[in-house]
């Protein structure tokens, strides 16, 4: 289906309600179902003319459409809409989580206060909870009952829970974008990483002396190989040492003790367990496996 022309999207306070701010608070929250179940847990494309939103997914399955643009989330995760970004959803029954509306200048002022580029929360963006789930789902619990109840100090309580939300999410959206704008240097060293490992995967060198020979600290090697290569710098080693182990099985008729001498391995028994632990099966067993089926 196409997205809506512009002009044919509904712009809202909040969705249904109108073009009036309901209320005095410049802050707005509720839990996701109390509005979606209304609307038969869909909501249409929209848009805020002056309101910002994080929509925090705790459990459940959440369809979310952003300009156009729509994927399927399963797990924990904070989605951020700004102004004038068209967003629609379509939750589950089961779903759990909090939706958090704020006026502008709110953000404006936070902004401006922790030192934060004016570009930071102008663009939509779906950041995966992980292992922050629990600590989300009680930051956004304790503005849900602070908005909720009228006690001593309610204003006060919710800037500091919102600051916090905001704060996180800032560092989070900096994170990410540092992340898709991997500097020139890293694929760089990771190019002479991977090149080191095919010079010397016989003899099974240790990462500290791959990570000196390219001039780089265990630490940084560590985390660039799990950035741009998804894996840790010993486990591209022993991938690497893995597929010629399977060449070798594959296309030599070597023994599996000589096979094991040529990888660098003084025990054939410590062989077979690195082989059985990365494959789920004995060198011997993939090697007959080959008669049966090609290999995967």
């Amino acid at each position: 289906m196409n997205p809506p022309a512009v002009e044919q999207v509904p712009t809202f306070k909040l969705y249904g309600d109108g073009l009036d701010w309901p209320i005095a608070d410049l802050l707005h929250c509720e839990t996701i179902s109390a509005r979606s179940r209304v609307f038969q847990w869909e909501i249409g494309p929209h848009r805020h003319a002056d309101l910002y939103q994080l929509l925090y997914l705790h459990r459940g399955e959440a369809q979310i459409d952003i300009e156009g643009h729509r994927q399927s989330v399963r797990q924990a995760a904070l989605q951020f809409v700004p102004p004038l970004a068209v967003h629609g959803f379509r939750f589950s029954e089961n779903v759990e989580g909090y939706v958090v509306t704020l006026a502008a200048p709110w953000i404006e002022q936070l902004r401006a206060q922790a030192g934060m580029g004016q570009e930071l929360f102008q663009a939509p963006v779906c950041l995966l909870a992980g292992e922050e789930r629990g600590y989300l789902y009680r930051l956004f619990q304790a503005l849900q009952r602070e908005y909720a109840g009228p006690q001593p100090g309610r204003e006060l309580m919710l800037h500091a829970l919102a600051n916090v939300a905001l704060v996180w999410l800032g560092r989070r959206i900096q994170q990410h974008r540092a992340a898709l704008q991997v500097p020139e240097r890293g694929r760089e060293v990771l190019a002479r990483f991977q090149q080191q490992v095919e010079a010397c995967f016989r003899r099974q060198p240790s990462v500290e002396h791959l990570a000196h020979a390219i001039g780089v600290s265990v630490p940084q090697l560590n985390s660039l190989c799990r950035r741009l290569a998804k894996q840790s710098p010993l486990q591209i080693i022993h991938q690497r040492v893995l597929l010629e182990a399977k060449r070798n099985l594959t296309y030599t008729s070597m023994t599996i003790n000589q096979i094991a001498d040529a990888l660098g391995f003084a025990d054939p028994a410590y062989f077979a367990r690195f082989f059985r632990r990365l494959t789920g099966q004995s060198p011997r067993a993939f090697r007959e496996s080959l008669a049966t089926g090609p290999v995967v």
